[in-house]
């Protein structure tokens, strides 16, 4: 007979939901912003287009990090 798998109920946040959440809503919501702000921005070459990307990214998956977290900090059972 296998040993038993151990299994956890985590008290507080459950991190890798927060961590799942904030990539899938990031892509979903943030993507279609960064090429937007990128219609009027000059992006002549691949690295300027990357560099854009990453400036405009960035501050879109933090925020979208805090919210995600403060919802899950709010509903934890």
């Amino acid at each position: 007979m296998p040993e038993r798998v151990e299994t956890t109920n985590p008290e507080g946040v459950d991190y890798g939901w927060v961590m799942q959440v904030t990539f899938v809503v990031t892509i979903v919501i943030g993507a279609p912003i960064v090429a937007f702000l990128s219609v009027n921005a000059d992006l002549p070459s691949w690295g300027a287009r990357a560099e854009f990307a990453v400036r405009v990214g960035a501050p879109i998956w933090f925020c979208t990090a805090l919210i995600v977290f403060a919802y899950a900090k709010r509903n934890q059972a």
